[in-house]
């Protein structure tokens, strides 16, 4: 059995590698988040539920509301280097809303929608 939508997979297993390297290097608790939404978008590659993919963007969203608030509130303490953006929660939060956004979008799309000959 493989994937659906490649795309989505490629993303996904991208998130989870991401989310464990910052895991390692930094021990923040906001890099858990790239672990679950890549776990969750590896899942949805194989699967073209719609209402997967609105629960997956509706969830991601409220995250990314958390992440972004808790960012801001660790903000002062901030150093302005690449990994260490990387492993901020202000950062996920941004990429979590928006990628809610575009899941529930999608949600909607007609790629979506139809089903495919072997459905």
């Amino acid at each position: 059995m493989k994937p659906k939508a490649w795309i989505t997979f490629a993303l996904g297993a991208f998130l989870f590698i991401l989310g464990i390297w910052t895991l390692a290097a930094y021990r923040s608790p906001g890099s858990v988040v790239p672990l679950l939404i890549g776990g969750s978008l590896v899942y949805l590659s194989w699967t073209r539920s719609r209402t997967a993919t609105l629960v997956f963007g509706h969830t991601t969203i409220v995250v990314g509301c958390f992440l972004v608030t808790w960012g801001i509130y660790l903000l002062p303490q901030s150093q302005p280097t690449f990994a260490h953006i990387l492993g901020r929660p202000l950062f996920w939060g941004f990429i979590s809303i928006f990628g809610g956004i575009c899941a529930n979008y999608h949600g909607f799309c007609a790629c979506v929608r139809r089903k495919s000959p072997g459905d």
